[in-house]
């Protein structure tokens, strides 16, 4: 007679993801660890009248291929490059930080860092970068790298 059955809404909703959104393998699994050379912070030292550039070594330290980004709390005074990429286990990465010219003592840079987050790549994916790594359930790690600068 054409009429659609009307379904009933009161079994509570399942809990398993649809099945569209198959979970990745790789992504199930906690990423491994880096490590960034410097390890625990960067330093610019003055005089601040001038770009300054400083090299961070990524390197992961893990067994699965990573993903990984840059992020800055002063996105107008720092800069990375390249902000994002990816690495196989054991690769590194050269990483440039810059510090633009800024007037040192009237800024505030208390708060400054870069911070870098990284996540697995899902299994078979190609080795370019992909911003929606870091959306889905993966689970993505972060270090905080504060900037000191020297007067």
């Amino acid at each position: 007679d054409g009429k659609r059955a009307i379904p009933d809404y009161k079994t509570p909703p399942s809990r398993s993801p649809p099945s569209h959104q198959v979970v990745d393998m790789a992504q199930s699994v906690p990423p491994g660890d880096i490590a960034t050379q410097p390890g625990t912070k960067i330093v610019f030292n003055a005089p601040y009248d001038d770009k300054h550039t400083y090299h961070i070594k990524v390197t992961n330290s893990s067994a699965r291929r990573i993903g990984w980004a840059f992020k800055t709390t002063n996105m107008k005074r720092l800069g990375v490059d390249p902000a994002a990429g990816v690495l196989d286990p054991k690769e590194a990465a050269l990483i440039a930080v810059s510090c633009d010219a800024f007037a040192y003592g009237q800024e505030d840079t208390n708060n400054d860092r870069v911070t870098i987050e990284w996540t697995n790549t899902p299994d078979g994916a190609a080795k370019q970068f992909r911003r929606e790594w870091f959306q889905g359930d993966g689970m993505v790690r972060r270090k905080n790298l504060p900037i000191e600068y020297n007067p």
